[in-house]
């Protein structure tokens, strides 16, 4: 089943609704992606697409699968003015809490994330500062598919390697890409996996270690986003469980 936020229902009912020609193109037929050699001009058509995607502005409704048989539904946007959100149900604590990564003027913050079945007031740490990487105890990764690696893809001179490969199974079009490292580094510079992206920028479906993501539909961004909740101080979610409540001994649990 999966767990809409109220962001994801906003902009179902608000934005998405009557899109008509600002929906995803029909399923491709299901495929399994097949990945060839490297290639030169393979780099370059994902180049100039990393390229366009840097300068698409949009707010699109995915789908994320993590292979529990829960698929969530991951909103992303990204605003007129280069602000940018991310909504991604149980993504911190474990896979118990929903939480929204979003970038703003004065930086990166992690916000809980209230959705149908986990009604929170959501409030915001900042975990970074703008242009820096959420420290990975806090980083739920999705987030990192729509904007971080554009830069990298559109580096000629990054430890990678590409290759075209065919659609991802039940990704709405675009043209898709095996991307990997050939960096000896122990960290590679992107998430290791296959990135579909359409003639214009937008990301239609990634595969990667953590998951598998699927554009649903998509319409134009926003003019601008802001923090969901006030700013706070305090530590923020980290991606594991949190440990279990131990009972004093002698007492019994009411």
């Amino acid at each position: 089943m999966r767990l809409p936020s109220a962001f994801t229902v906003a902009v179902l009912v608000f934005g998405l609704a009557g899109c008509g020609g600002e929906s995803a193109p029909e399923a491709v037929p299901e495929t399994a992606a097949s990945v060839a050699d490297p290639e030169p001009e393979a780099r370059d058509q994902l180049a100039g697409l990393a390229a366009l995607a840097l300068d698409r502005r949009y707010a699109a409704l995915y789908t994320f699968d993590v292979g529990d048989g829960s698929p969530r539904d991951v909103v992303a946007s990204v605003a007129d003015d280069g602000t940018w959100r991310v909504d991604i149900p149980l993504g911190a604590l474990g896979g118990t809490a929903g939480v929204t990564i979003i970038k703003v003027a004065a930086g990166v913050y992690q916000c809980g994330l209230t959705t149908s079945t986990q009604p929170v007031s959501p409030t915001c740490i900042r975990v970074a500062e703008r242009g820096d990487k959420v420290p990975r105890r806090y980083d739920p990764k999705v987030q990192r598919l729509f904007r971080q690696w554009l830069t990298v893809f559109t580096d000629r001179k990054a430890p990678l390697a590409v290759s075209a490969v065919r659609p991802l199974a039940g990704a709405q079009g675009g043209t898709c890409y095996a991307v990997d490292s050939v960096s000896a580094a122990l960290d590679p510079p992107v998430d290791v996996g296959i990135y579909c992206y359409s003639a214009d920028g937008l990301l239609t479906a990634a595969r990667v270690e953590y998951g598998v993501l699927k554009l649903v539909r998509q319409v134009a961004g926003p003019p601008t986003l802001q923090l969901p909740g006030p700013e706070v101080a305090g530590e923020p979610m980290g991606m594991s469980s949190p440990p279990p409540v131990v009972q004093p001994s002698g007492l019994t649990p009411s």
